[in-house]
């Protein structure tokens, strides 16, 4: 089969997938698998090896994300329970000042999307930014802005999150590289999206709100953990991640504290550590009962059970598209284009997110079609991976959740939600992408 048709198969299955998510309103995992399954034979895949591909691709998302999706869940239960998140609201605020807000704001939303899912990182912010925006009499959509741009690079960008993390594993990154190029890439983007939209878009101070969600009733300072346990439990996992990338060429990879540091610095046990830390500090120790703390774990569980089975459901077109060489033909087809390769792989990633509205779901099966460039252009893994986690964080259609979210949280327009939502988004991810590109430059 030639390259450009193997290319146009995949290209026909992700039409199907979006036909089926939004003209026949299938779930996601149902329109994934049809997905898959008919990329898998188009692409001449042995019938009788497709449902071993299936179950390699369902099962390596869900083996290497589950864990991490769980305990990021639990993490913003005890948080948001036990006024954790007040807590560094009110302190980042109280330092910033009004002059400095949206910085702060901007500040809160990285640590909560690096810390949350998306979606648990938005409904715990939006009642706190809008708590702090009725108190310095500051039109809303002003504070919401910064809190989400924040919010959305964090997720999209840094370990434990699962886009993240899928893509450091794809592209055998260097994690210490992630987190320092990442936080370059993410200086410029919080800037142009957070600081300089809400002060130029025109209508945004007359912007009405019918919010589905209201300004939270705040716990007197008194009942608050301290700033310092609130802010140092979300970031165990970086700190841990970090450290056994810095030991290991310190040590060598033979020593055994190096290995008990691998041990401990892996996404999944780091997230466990950071749980059980926040179990303890946020429940158990604040006079929690233990039937409590397991009826808060059963109920975040619970409410991601459905994000978790749609991005393991994405592994499945990932895994075809390997399997079947997708992604070697895509190299084959590139070598003859004049475009850098971040450039491609931010396009291939940025059509997926466009088309299938899910930004992890986009991530992993980049990966697939990606991977095989970095060897064949000689790209450095890290920044490949994080121009693959800028097009997975790009504007979005009316059927994306991070959409639909936005918009119904704030009950604003369409046009609203797209002169806000969509253009933040546009511009987290084509900055993103020009720093990535420049750092290439450079390193």
């Amino acid at each position: 089969m030639s390259p450009l048709m193997s290319l146009l198969w995949v290209l026909v299955g992700i039409v199907i997938l979006i036909v089926l998510n939004i003209k026949f309103k299938f779930h996601n995992v149902f329109a994934l698998l049809i997905a898959g399954i008919f990329v898998a034979i188009m692409e001449g895949i042995p019938v009788d090896k497709i449902v071993s591909v299936i179950q390699q691709g369902l099962g390596g998302i869900m083996g290497h994300l589950a864990l991490i999706i769980i305990f990021g869940a639990i993490i913003g239960k005890f948080m948001t329970e036990s006024g954790a998140s007040q807590q560094i609201a009110d302190t980042v605020i109280r330092r910033c000042g009004t002059r400095f807000l949206p910085l702060g704001l901007m500040f809160i939303g990285v640590i909560f999307g690096i810390a949350m899912f998306y979606e648990v990182a938005f409904l715990i912010a939006m009642p706190l930014v809008m708590n702090i925006a009725k108190k310095a009499n500051i039109p809303y959509m002003k504070l919401v802005v910064p809190t989400v741009v924040g919010a959305t690079m964090g997720h999209s960008l840094f370990p434990p999150q699962p886009g993240p993390v899928a893509l450091i594993s794809a592209f055998h990154a260097d994690i210490v590289q992630v987190y320092i190029y990442g936080a370059i890439v993410l200086i410029p983007s919080l800037f142009c999206a957070g600081i300089l939209l809400p002060r130029f878009l025109p209508g945004i101070a007359q912007m009405p709100l019918n919010a589905m969600i209201k300004p939270v009733a705040e716990k007197p300072a008194s009942e608050l953990p301290s700033f310092g346990v609130s802010i140092a439990i979300p970031l165990i996992p970086a700190i841990l991640m970090i450290l056994a990338s810095v030991l290991k060429p310190l040590l060598g990879t033979g020593s055994e504290l190096v290995k008990v540091c691998d041990f401990l610095g892996s996404a999944e046990i780091s997230m466990l550590l950071a749980t059980m830390t926040a179990i303890w500090f946020l429940g158990a120790r604040r006079g929690m009962k233990s039937e409590i703390i397991t009826a808060n774990v059963a109920d975040s569980i619970a409410k991601i059970s459905n994000v978790l089975f749609v991005i393991s459901a994405g592994g499945i077109l990932k895994q075809v598209i390997i399997d079947s060489g997708v992604g070697d033909n895509i190299v084959h087809v590139m070598s003859g284009v004049n475009l850098s390769p971040f450039i491609v792989a931010w396009i291939i990633t940025a059509i997926i997110r466009i088309l299938t509205g899910q930004g992890a779901v986009a991530a992993i099966t980049s990966a697939g079609i990606v991977a095989p460039m970095i060897d064949a252009f000689n790209m450095n893994p890290a920044l490949m991976a994080l121009a693959v986690a800028c097009g997975s964080n790009t504007i979005t259609l009316m059927y994306d959740g991070g959409f639909l979210l936005f918009k119904e949280t704030f009950g604003i327009s369409m046009k609203d939600t797209f002169k806000t939502w969509g253009l933040l988004e546009l511009i987290n991810s084509v900055v993103g992408l020009l720093a990535v590109i420049v750092l290439s430059w450079i390193i």
